[in-house]
This record gives C-alpha cells, structure tokens and sequence, in this order.
C-alpha cells in the first residue's frame, strides 16, 4: 500500500466514511452530475402540497450553499397560503399588464411605444430583455402563469449590506435548493417576476421587505406532471485553456 492509499483508508477508519473519487474517462454520470444534467424548469404541477419536512430539507441544502465571506445574505420566504398566492399573483399580472401598454411595441401598431421600450431597456437592460420583456406580455393576457399552479414557492431576499455581490449568493443558495428538490423527485421553477411585488407597500409590509433586505427571486416547488426528466440542449461555447505548459488552445 502507498502512502496515498494508506492515508486515504486512515481518513475513512477515522471518518467512517470514504473519500470521494473522481470518476474514470468516459465514466457515467455519477448521482450529482445526473441531478445536475437532468434537471429542468417544470411549469406543470400536480395539487398536493409538498411536505414540511421536504420543504425543510430544500432550505437546508440551500443553507449550505457558498458566500463571499460566509456572510450568508439570504432571507427565505415560504409560500402555501393559496389565497395569499393568488392576491399576489394578480398584482404581478397588474405590473405587468401596466408595463405592456405602455411599452411593448412588439406587435403591428405599436410602433409609436418603441421609444419607451428603449428608455426601459437602458434604464434596466435585463429585465426589460426582449425574452422577459415576451413573458410579461404572455402573463399580462393570462397565458403564462406566474408561479404555474406551484403549491410552494420559496421567496428569496437578499442582504444588500453584505461584501461580494449579495445577488449572485441567492443565485447560489437557489441551485443548491432546486438541485436537492430535484433529487427528492420535486419539480421546481425560478421565477423572478415576482419582484413587481415590492413595488407594493402592502406587500413589502407583509413579507418584511425593508432595508438591508431586497426583493431578487423565487422558486417554484412541487410535484410534477408526467416524469419532466431529461437532459436539456444546452448551447456548447467555445472555451479559452491555458496549459500548465504556457500553451494556449480553444476546446469545445
């Protein structure tokens, strides 16, 4: 036995547990990159209501996720109350259908808003983004649901007062929590249209959005119709490696 070896089986006498190994070329997919791959958005839920316990072990995951400092900017906000879902959900389909009669040019005829959508676009380029800018339109006419049915929704805040950039921590705690809910067999949704809620008085009282705490996404949790299972085409992007040699090449 080498010294690697003997270190590593004293680790696991120690631990009770083995380390991990990186898998062979051309191996499978272990457990966590098949969660990984195979996880999608679902849009399509059945109406049981996902169980505290799970709901629990989906914020847990979400608790152990990585932050600049270990600062741990997140705030979670768990949803079942349908009523509640329901008065919240109509007040983004308000936003929404503001913003789209007074901006959304992408139709004949509406020429003549095409400037306001510009002013839009510069004064906030991702979320007035053609792509979100679309799905605003489709929720406002009532074709695309907010949180689609979902019985659970997990609101997520984020504590701007913390270092590094407290937005792309939720980002973060968020994966960890739609990963783990994919691996108990649940089906999740990010949906960040939500944030028209904190435009509302009403609502940043009642969900205690105030400073240092800002408003950034949510996720959709539940049970899914059918097995949405499966890997999504993905766009493969040319990659810059720098060698260990000094060498420079492009990879696929």
């Amino acid at each position: 036995m080498d010294t690697a070896e003997a270190i590593e089986t004293e680790e696991a006498e120690e631990t009770g547990k083995p380390r991990l190994h990186p898998p062979e070329p051309g191996a499978e997919f272990n457990l966590v990159e098949s969660v990984i791959c195979r996880r999608r958005s679902v849009r399509f839920y059945l109406q049981k209501q996902v169980p505290e316990y799970l709901v629990r072990r989906v914020l847990e995951a979400g608790r152990f996720a990585p932050s600049a400092g270990n600062a741990q900017p997140w705030k979670y906000i768990v949803l079942q109350d349908r009523a509640m879902m329901a008065e919240m959900e109509a007040d983004v389909v308000r936003v929404c259908r503001l913003l789209t009669r007074f901006a959304y040019y992408m139709v004949p005829g509406s020429e003549h808003k095409e400037w306001r959508a510009k002013l839009l676009m510069r004064l906030s380029p991702n979320n007035f983004h053609p792509i979100p800018f679309t799905a605003m339109k489709l929720i406002a006419e009532g074709k695309l649901g907010v949180w689609h049915k979902a019985p659970t929704v997990i609101v997520l805040l984020a504590d701007m007062r913390s270092p590094g950039f407290p937005v792309l921590d939720i980002g973060i705690t968020g994966q960890n929590m739609v990963l783990a809910a994919h691996s108990y067999g649940l089906g999740t949704c990010w949906v960040s249209f939500v944030k028209p809620l904190a435009y509302y008085r009403k609502w940043r009282k009642r969900l205690g959005i105030r400073y240092p705490y800002k408003l950034v996404t949510s996720i959709a949790v539940g049970y899914p119709r059918g097995i949405p299972d499966g890997e999504v085409d993905r766009e493969t992007r040319a990659i810059d490696w720098y060698g260990e040699d000094g060498s420079f090449r492009t990879v696929f």
